[in-house]
């Protein structure tokens, strides 16, 4: 069975290259979190949310 583990940074030091990201609207990070569990990679593998900072538009 999988399990679901969270940190507070800093993020994971790796050799390996970012395949690839998501951006997403989520109203905090346990809601991130949810959506980052039904990624398909996130079943074998790692995901890690990341907060960006959101700028208004003028």
């Amino acid at each position: 069975m999988r399990y679901l583990s969270t940190t507070d940074g800093p993020y994971v030091e790796t050799k390996e290259q970012l395949g690839g990201y998501y951006l997403i609207k989520a109203k905090d990070l346990n809601d991130a979190v949810q959506v980052a569990s039904r990624i398909p990679g996130a079943k074998h593998g790692t995901v890690e949310v990341r907060p960006i900072m959101e700028f208004d538009q003028p």
